[in-house]
């Protein structure tokens, strides 16, 4: 351990090895580097140090007994000289040798050892959980034919159109057997006409259930094929995992107990007042048959594992009891270590806490519904800043099937653009539920909803993904411009800098050794031209004061020539309402076409 000041010690070690590691904190009394530290006072002030001496001898021959080897002869030969410098002040000197308490310090005695109580855990995940660009389809709705259901085959088409666009993890929305029982129709009414294909998250049909996949999209072999292609492209496929059953389910036939019943018998369909979703039943993890169920439910990753799939994005984790995700993520990364759980579990944040710590490696945020710039700032700080960071990764959507925010209602194309930029520079880790997103779907179902109109959870959609203002051109640099800079790559240095106008947010991050700074410039208004002044705080971006410099826009290739705190920006929504800035350490003589 190092000191770091104030009675507080610092130590690191390095994980090589995708496994959970486990460590314990020990302290104790170094009487050898106290003795060694008065005794340089002693002489410093001119003392006799003749008993000091004996003292350090005495010292040195105690911790030679412990020892072993080499060290212990270091030690005992260093004892005898020290006994006899008979308080020669600059023979004393050679008692100060830094090797000798670094020997001794690897023989405290362990009278004087304290050991904290507890075994602490630290969880290793792959370096994707930390760093990822996620895009969610509707596989149903890959086809290119209007109101042909779309299959695994032609995924794997649209696998080349979401590489190019930047993305590393293609994540699928249920693809099993759809119940009919209470289907939900278009728009989610209550009851479905013929033909309506239902909610992908009614899961189970007489054609099974969580480990089968839906007769229409295909077959096992074309699950194959999709996740090699997707391989082969640098994809990694998630799979939605949503523990609940539609009436349909061979659970619900095959194990009744495994589900809640009303006072009459029934089985209980999932409701979120007012809301009611006949199609759903929830299971009862805590039934009296709990660990037979907790074994299906963990068969289910294993099953999905074996055919080549290593990241879920869990729904509603919130819902299920902690022991289980504990309990069965454990399993799961004993099997697979290199398994990654995203947790959709939109609720209250020491609920999604709680998640984090039980082992989720990353989790929904309330990204979507935090706009203005203090709120904004106030939010990823907490994230960042605080013991939050310690063990919650966010992610960061603008939006998703069930979340068309009301800035994006209302914000145009402009909104679209604030959000992505946000997203993929606040955190390492964003995504987006696409073609939805990058081709502006922004009518909600009816006023003050945030539902889609003619959502993709209940019909089949055709997109065009060659339409006229398709944000694909935007998308695909913003995520080339996070590839190329490790800055982006992480979330704990994110710093925010002070603007004198509250529609525009100002934040960088930086690497370790501030090899690569980026800031970031955002107008949060999107119908307004902003202008002002950021107020840099220098230290966060490795410049001095005074200090000239160029800022590079990533995203428009402009230059600027800046210099100190303040710094003059205008951003107009109607062209590219932010900066992402590479902070160059040169002078505008060495950077021709800068401007001031």
């Amino acid at each position: 351990m190092a000191a770091i000041g104030n009675d507080r010690w610092r130590a690191t070690f390095a994980i090589e090895v995708l496994r959970p590691h486990e460590y314990r904190l020990q302290a104790c009394v170094d009487p050898l580097k106290t003795w060694q530290r008065d005794l340089q006072r002693r002489l410093e002030a001119g003392q006799d140090v003749h008993a000091e001496l004996q003292v350090g001898a005495d010292l040195l021959a105690a911790v030679a007994e412990r020892a072993s080897g080499e060290d212990a002869e270091r030690l005992r030969s260093a004892a005898r000289s020290v006994a006899v410098l008979n308080g020669a002040t600059h023979g004393a000197k050679s008692a100060m040798d830094p090797d000798l308490a670094e020997r001794a310090s690897r023989y405290p005695d362990p009278a004087r050892i304290a050991t904290y109580d507890h075994v602490l855990p630290v969880t290793v995940d792959p370096p994707r959980a930390a760093f990822s660009t996620w895009y969610e389809l509707f596989p149903r709705s890959a086809g290119t034919m209007p109101d042909v259901h779309g299959t695994l085959r032609d995924v794997v088409d649209r696998l080349d159109y979401v590489a190019s666009l930047g993305f590393d993890v293609v994540y699928l929305t249920p693809i099993h057997p759809i119940g009919e029982a209470h289907r939900k129709g278009r728009n989610g009414v209550a009851s479905a006409e013929s033909g309506d294909p239902g909610s992908p998250w009614a899961i189970g049909s007489p054609e099974g259930g969580h480990t089968a996949i839906h007769p229409e999209l295909g077959s096992l072999g074309d699950f194959h094929a999709l996740v090699k292609r997707a391989r082969e492209l640098g994809l990694d496929v998630a799979l939605d995992i949503a523990f609940q059953c539609s009436p349909d389910h061979p659970w619900v036939r095959e194990h009744p107990e495994w589900f809640h019943h009303r006072p009459d018998g029934s089985i209980q369909y999932a409701e979120n007042p007012p809301k009611t979703y006949e199609d759903i039943y929830p299971l009862d993890l805590e039934t009296s048959e709990w660990r037979e169920l907790w074994a299906a439910l963990r068969d289910v990753f294993l099953y999905w594992i074996e055919q080549g799939v290593h990241t879920f994005r869990v729904d509603n984790p919130h819902t299920k009891p902690f022991a289980f995700w504990e309990w069965v993520i454990a399993e799961i990364r004993a099997a697979d270590p290199t398994a990654i759980f995203l947790a959709e579990a939109f609720t209250r944040p020491r609920l999604m806490y709680e998640l984090a710590m039980r082992g989720f490696s990353q989790s929904y945020t309330y990204f979507a519904w935090r706009n203005s710039k203090w709120e904004l700032m106030g939010y990823f700080t907490e994230l960042t800043r605080t013991e939050v960071g310690e063990f919650f990764r966010a992610s960061l959507w603008p939006n998703t099937p069930d979340i068309l925010a009301e800035y994006l209602q209302t914000g145009g194309r402009p909104a679209f653009v604030v959000r992505l930029l946000l997203a993929a520079t606040l955190g390492a880790n964003y995504g987006i539920y696409g073609p939805a997103f990058e081709l502006v779907e922004r009518t909600p179902r009816e006023p003050g909803s945030e539902e889609y109109l003619d959502s993709e959870k209940y019909e089949v959609r055709c997109w065009d993904l060659d339409r006229e203002g398709s944000l694909r051109g935007l998308i695909t640099r913003v995520n080339e411009i996070r590839r190329e800079h490790p800055a982006l790559q992480q979330d704990r240095s994110l710093t925010f800098h002070g603007t004198d106008n509250d529609q525009l947010l100002c934040y960088s991050k930086a690497t370790p050794g501030q090899e690569d700074v980026i800031l970031c410039v955002v107008n949060v208004d999107p119908h307004n031209k902003q202008v002002g002044f950021v107020d840099l705080s220098l230290d966060a971006i490795g410049l001095d004061w005074g200090e000239p410099f160029v800022v590079h826009d990533l995203l428009t290739d402009a230059r600027y020539s800046w210099q100190g705190l303040r710094n003059y920006v205008e951003l107009d929504p109607s062209s590219v309402p932010a900066h992402i800035f590479h902070i160059m350490r040169s002078t505008t003589a060495e950077m021709p076409g800068a401007r001031r």
